[in-house]
């Protein structure tokens, strides 16, 4: 099976500094990022999630495949070389092999999610407080279909969240 950067030969490179932002949380700039060498930060207001530095790794798909702000800010640790996607959506459209590779990403992000947890749901399964709500959010995700994606929550409507 052929890799996501497999097919990014054609796509124009960008690189970034450490400290160079590829895009900001709450932005829209309907561009994909793959990542082909160094390490970037995903940033979810000055809360650093997580760092990657695995070539092929896709910034800003979420943004692209739900039509929503960006939801997280992502920055280059190292000097940072990419693929640039613009308009991400029509090529998304336009490339079934490439999107099928992003299927198959995000399909191993929502396993490893689901699993997390149904292992939290089990670990706090007999607590009648706010962690007994865990078998309701894991319900929620695993059943979601194709309905509008809004961010927030009825609790908070906080988009930036």
């Amino acid at each position: 099976m052929r890799t996501i950067l497999s097919f990014c030969q054609d796509l124009p490179e960008v690189t970034f500094k450490p400290g160079d932002t590829l895009f900001s949380e709450g932005g829209r700039t309907g561009i994909l990022y793959i990542l082909a060498e160094g390490e970037v930060e995903v940033l979810k207001g000055d809360f650093q999630v997580t760092t990657v530095s695995e070539p092929g790794s896709i910034f800003g798909e979420i943004s692209v495949l739900l039509d929503i702000p960006h939801t997280a800010t992502v920055k280059a640790i190292t000097t940072s070389r990419t693929y640039m996607v613009q308009r991400a959506d029509e090529f998304l459209q336009l490339q079934p092999d490439i999107t099928y590779q992003l299927a198959r990403l995000l399909a191993q992000r929502l396993y490893g999610v689901t699993t997390y947890l149904a292992d939290l749901k089990r670990q706090f399964e007999d607590q009648t407080n706010h962690l007994g709500m865990v078998d309701v959010v894991l319900e929620t995700l695993v059943h979601q279909q194709d309905e509008e994606c809004t961010p927030g929550s009825d609790r908070d409507p906080d988009t930036t969240i």
